[in-house]
């Protein structure tokens, strides 16, 4: 074999790892181009789903969130939410077996719960109906003083963001592991984002 038919088998074997490496490249940018458009439909479904939260009315809200816990393996769980409901807007059991009690608060995405909405939760969840997990569920956020009093006194929140989460498949386990105290905000949204 010449130098020359050496010099053009380099040639050709660089020339075809260059147009390797432009179609790996290539390969990566699609991908991650695909990854975003994903996760964008994903949000934008997310967004839609909670628009119809919010189109929900209380009662329906409270029927809403007992199929959650349904869906996700809660036994006995029942609507009870009603005048005089002493806080528990649902009531069952989890898989493992504790008893879940949950109080479920449909408001407008632009709002907030605070801590008095929680301190009377607190009052009664364990005291009056034998909460082993007091969840407070709600299609808004948070205040600061809420999500504190919360993780004083170990109630389990879900606000609009974890919502969003377990109606889009995340399962209530998952989120009862969360500490709301460090995620997400408590910022009110404004009414039309």
């Amino acid at each position: 074999m010449g130098i020359g038919t050496v010099v053009l088998v380099v040639l050709a074997v660089i020339g075809a790892a260059a147009l390797m490496g432009v179609l790996v490249r290539s390969g990566r940018r699609e991908a991650a181009a695909e990854k975003a458009r994903l996760a964008e439909q994903a949000r934008i479904q997310a967004v839609r789903s909670m628009e119809a939260v919010w189109a929900m009315d209380p009662l329906q809200f409270e029927e809403y969130v007992a199929e959650l816990c349904r869906r996700d393996g809660c036994v006995d769980v029942r609507r009870v939410g009603a005048a005089n409901d002493l806080g528990a807007d649902v009531i069952g059991r989890l898989p493992d077996g504790r008893k879940l009690v949950v109080q479920c608060k449909r408001y407008a995405k632009h709002r907030t719960v605070g801590s008095p909405d929680l301190q009377k939760f607190n009052g009664t969840a364990r005291s009056e109906h034998g909460a082993d997990i007091p969840l407070f569920v709600a299609s808004c956020k948070f205040t600061k003083h809420a999500r504190a009093f919360a993780a004083r006194h170990d109630l389990v929140l879900v606000d609009l963001d974890l919502l969003g989460f377990w109606n889009s498949g995340t399962t209530l386990t998952a989120l009862l592991e969360l500490d709301i105290n460090r995620s997400g905000t408590n910022r009110r949204l404004a009414p039309d984002s």
